[in-house]
């Protein structure tokens, strides 16, 4: 795991970069999912949103804390 990163002089961890960002995104893809009428095929909304969200933040905190992803059955892709 890297150190923090200083935003005008206050150290803030980089995971918690990650979640705004994978908020802000998933706000923009549910919106966007939203308009062009496709959360019809979506069972339960709220939990198609939440697991949108922890999907975005897996990857946004892989890639500002340079963490290779978890793949299945240990093969790296």
């Amino acid at each position: 795991m890297t150190g923090e990163i200083a935003i005008a002089g206050v150290l803030v961890h980089p995971l918690l970069i990650a979640a705004i960002l994978a908020f802000a995104a998933a706000e923009v893809t549910g919106w966007a999912l939203g308009r062009l009428g496709l959360y019809r095929f979506v069972w339960h909304r709220g939990l198609f949103d939440i697991a949108l969200t922890v999907i975005l933040w897996a990857g946004l905190a892989a890639i500002l804390t340079h963490t290779p992803l978890p793949t299945a059955f240990g093969l790296s892709l």
